[in-house]
């Protein structure tokens, strides 16, 4: 989420990003408040500058301070509840992210951390300083793995729920002075190694869900053909539809064209299960981390979060400059 500023060359092309969503870009919130979903210990971190553990979930960077990076803002944006941010990082982008999150709060119910609807508390926390930007988680955890909603919805009705709190976050965003959004969709549920761990009955026949492949699809269809109506509501915005779900899909698919041997099971311990807490000194990582998709067995590693990035420079991005004149 961005906003203009001038264009001399020597200057970054927006003056900050502001990010809101879940683990695949908290940039280490999770830190700072009581809960299991943590990653800031070894081996996370290990392609981070210094080799790190910042409680970002990759051995390495995230879509985040990668996207940062490419707009000229800095290199890593730091997470907002670090008590020792300074003014400069405050006004430079920062990280409302939490890991675990989503906006179903049955699913933070289940993970015990700060809903995405809270996450706005935190914006408007970080409008008075400044005074004186998810979904996996809730199809991974509330519907697919924890029956609660399945129960209630069909996966149809849940998106359509799911949709309308997403609706409800934009205007809220809106109302508070935010303009320029990019919005990712889901990606390739079905191939993340934990929800096909889920399902597989024997560890040599790893194959990706295609139904839940074929949910993703569906629900990023209806993200696309929401932002268009929900941008003309709103004067003045620009809502754009990051796709993370095709970047991906090509790199499982054809894994050799990025260099890549193992996609569906991560580098972390045997790859099958292992992610936050369960990610750890006693689950080594694989010694051949460039070959891996996944660093976890739920989040992809900071090669292949790169080739994501690179995608959305060339596609939402490069719309995102057309549309401010840069």
């Amino acid at each position: 989420i961005t906003t203009k500023t001038c264009k001399a060359s020597t200057l970054p092309k927006f003056p900050a990003i502001l990010i809101f969503g879940d683990s695949s870009v908290d940039t280490g919130n999770n830190n700072y408040i009581n809960t299991i979903f943590q990653s800031n210990h070894y081996p996370y971190g290990i392609n981070f500058p210094g080799q790190v553990p910042t409680g970002r979930f990759s051995d390495g960077k995230l879509p985040s301070d990668l996207l940062a990076n490419m707009l000229g803002i800095k290199e890593s944006v730091p997470p907002f509840l670090n008590p020792n941010l300074s003014n400069y990082e405050l006004r430079t982008s920062v990280c409302f992210a939490l890991a675990g999150s989503g906006f179903d709060d049955l699913t933070t119910a289940a993970s015990g951390v700060i809903p995405i609807s809270t996450q706005i508390k935190l914006f408007k926390n970080y409008i008075t300083r400044l005074r004186g930007f998810a979904g996996t988680n809730d199809f991974g955890i509330s519907f697919y793995n924890f029956p609660i909603r399945s129960q209630q919805f069909t996966i149809n009705q849940y998106q359509n729920f799911v949709l309308e709190k997403l609706k409800d976050f934009v205007k809220e965003l809106y109302k508070l002075g935010l303009r320029s959004m990019l919005i990712g969709g889901l990606p390739p549920m079905g191939c993340l190694p934990i929800q096909i761990t889920a399902r597989c009955k024997y560890f040599n026949d790893r194959k990706c869900l295609q139904d839940q492949n074929f949910d993703s699809q569906n629900y990023n269809k209806k993200i696309a053909k929401l932002l268009p109506k929900l941008q003309k509501s709103l004067p003045g915005s620009l809502l754009l539809y990051a796709d993370t779900y095709k970047p991906l899909m090509d790199m499982i698919n054809n894994p050799q064209k990025y260099g890549f041997v193992e996609t569906n099971r991560g580098c972390c311990g045997t790859g099958f299960v292992e992610t936050a807490s369960l990610c750890n000194i006693k689950t080594p990582p694989c010694g051949n981390l460039s070959h891996f998709l996944f660093w976890d067995s739920v989040h992809p590693s900071q090669a292949g979060y790169q080739h994501v990035a690179k995608y959305l420079k060339k596609t939402v991005l490069s719309l995102l400059l057309k549309h401010h004149g840069l």
